[in-house]
């Protein structure tokens, strides 16, 4: 009996090994070929000297806009994360601990759901139509905009599940003593669901920070951010492979960053529904 659960511990080391190799590989095949000459990743070359010069052509050289991108990206996932936070958080909040018409709570919580199930391509045409008319096309305040509206579902979601495993009964005492609600909401619960909030501002930065479809059809060549410029080294008659492998290992940093400080709770916030 001992001997079976050994081998059966040793067999599932084996599998997250396995499965940890797979996810891994990729990125330190990718992180390899931006340190080699184009010649060199051409011919599949395992023995190579080393270059950075494929990182200063991306973030020195003239003909290349990099740097603006990250700043786009930057400024398009902080300003959409902060917003999904105070809006999605206040959401939350209200569905949680407010008395709503559950006909009303649930058809709004279902709505969500439903539009987290609809593809972001298939709404980037009407997406386009509406920010020409008022005059935001090929802003980053449109991009905003659609990160803020994507992200939101998910947002509500998760902090809804943080709020649900606080006590009422603590809120309650604090009224009984004379807190109004909004000082209840500041100064007890959300504290408690801090946790919930570097999750869902983790999730909400990385997948804003990775978003492709609606960035690269509703910006410009001033607006685009680092998925799209990372896309633009493949053109028609030349693929820089050097270049895309160095902006991809690039655009990884910030997103690894937060995720290493951040992955306690991010798991923590994903499993919250599968422990109750």
């Amino acid at each position: 009996m001992l001997a079976l659960r050994g081998y059966s511990r040793l067999i599932g080391y084996a599998l997250l090994g396995l499965g940890v190799a797979i996810i891994i590989a990729p990125f330190l095949w990718i992180s390899l070929q931006s340190f080699k000459f184009e010649i060199d990743i051409l011919q599949g070359s395992w023995i190579f000297n080393p270059t950075l010069t494929n990182y200063t052509d991306v973030l020195y050289s003239r003909r290349s806009d990099f740097p603006v991108n990250i700043w786009n990206s930057l400024v398009v996932a902080t300003v959409s994360t902060i917003f999904v936070l105070i809006i999605g958080t206040l959401a939350a909040y209200s569905l949680s601990r407010l008395k709503w018409n559950k006909y009303i709570a649930g058809g709004f919580l279902g709505w969500t759901l439903l539009f987290n199930m609809i593809s972001p391509l298939t709404l980037i045409g009407p997406w386009y139509l509406i920010f020409r008319e008022v005059g935001l096309s090929e802003s980053l305040t449109a991009l905003v905009l659609i990160h803020i509206t994507l992200h939101m579902p998910m947002t509500i979601w998760l902090m809804m599940s943080y709020f649900n495993e606080v006590p009422k009964d603590i809120e309650d005492a604090a009224m009984m003593d004379g807190c109004r609600r909004i000082d209840v909401f500041w100064k007890i619960a959300l504290p408690l669901v801090k946790p919930g909030l570097i999750a869902a501002g983790v999730l909400s930065f990385v997948f804003s920070w990775n978003e492709f479809a609606a960035a690269l059809n509703l910006t410009s060549m001033d607006t685009a951010t680092v998925p799209v410029a990372i896309a633009r080294f493949a053109q028609q008659y030349e693929i820089q492979y050097g270049q895309m492998a160095s902006a991809s290992v690039l655009s990884t940093i910030p997103a690894l960053f937060l995720m290493f400080f951040g992955q306690r709770f991010v798991v923590q916030g994903l499993t919250m529904g599968a422990v109750k």
